[in-house]
């Protein structure tokens, strides 16, 4: 059975992620790192899962979690949302972010990289933003931490090519979830070309298909937002 792990699995996007690959026959490694009774939960449902918990901006807590695992695929889905308008943005807000998208996506993808080039097979894909693609008023942390995950989707696939592991990013735009709730979707719908706000099933289809099917896709990121970002 080929394994999967998938970082934030509580989620909208990693839940999604989760019941996706599990639903197409993979062992799901269900990371978390402070939600504990939604990830035990996604575990009573998902009868070929473990639960993972640890927080990936920690070093040692990542080594120690994932050394020894062995994947056939890595979903880097953990990212939070600090948004403030620049002038007003505090370092912790700024350095958190960073911390999660960036900083934990390398300590995450080294951790298992190691055992996955010595299998000579692999996929992995970081989970960004159109955010890193465009930039947005009010979230230059995200943005920048996306745009870094992208940048670092490019320049690992040319690093690990040579051993049947590819690398590739997703760049969802407006998707359904806890951070949506309270903004104007009736506004928002109206830059959208699809006329409607994704799913986070929209997202998993497309991880699904980069990390199971696409044999000859690596470096690419796939813009998954409707049409508002083109």
């Amino acid at each position: 059975m080929k394994k999967v792990l998938v970082t934030g699995s509580t989620g909208a996007i990693g839940e999604a992620c989760a019941r996706y690959f599990h639903d197409n026959g993979y062992f799901v490694y269900l990371h978390y790192r402070s939600q504990e009774a939604k990830a035990k939960e996604l575990y009573k449902e998902l009868s070929n899962s473990q639960i993972m918990q640890f927080d990936i901006t920690k070093k040692d807590e990542v080594v120690s979690a994932l050394a020894e695992l062995e994947l056939d695929v890595l979903v880097n889905n953990a990212g939070i949302t600090k948004d403030n308008l620049f002038f007003w943005m505090t370092d912790e807000e700024w350095s958190d972010v960073i911390d999660t998208s960036v900083n934990g996506t390398f300590y995450v993808t080294k951790a298992v990289l190691k055992n996955m080039i010595a299998n000579k097979k692999g996929s992995i894909i970081n989970v960004a933003s159109v955010s890193g693609l465009v930039g947005n008023a009010g979230q230059t942390n995200y943005s920048a931490a996306k745009g870094a995950m992208i940048a670092f989707t490019k320049a690992l696939c040319a690093e690990v090519a040579r051993y049947n592991i590819r690398v590739n990013a997703v760049a969802p735009g407006l998707i359904e979830s806890e951070m949506t709730h309270s903004l104007d979707l009736k506004e928002m719908k109206k830059a959208i070309p699809l006329k409607r706000i994704g799913k986070p099933e929209d997202v998993a289809e497309c991880v699904f298909f980069l990390g199971d099917k696409a044999s000859y896709v690596t470096g690419e990121t796939i813009n998954i937002s409707g049409g508002m970002v083109r």
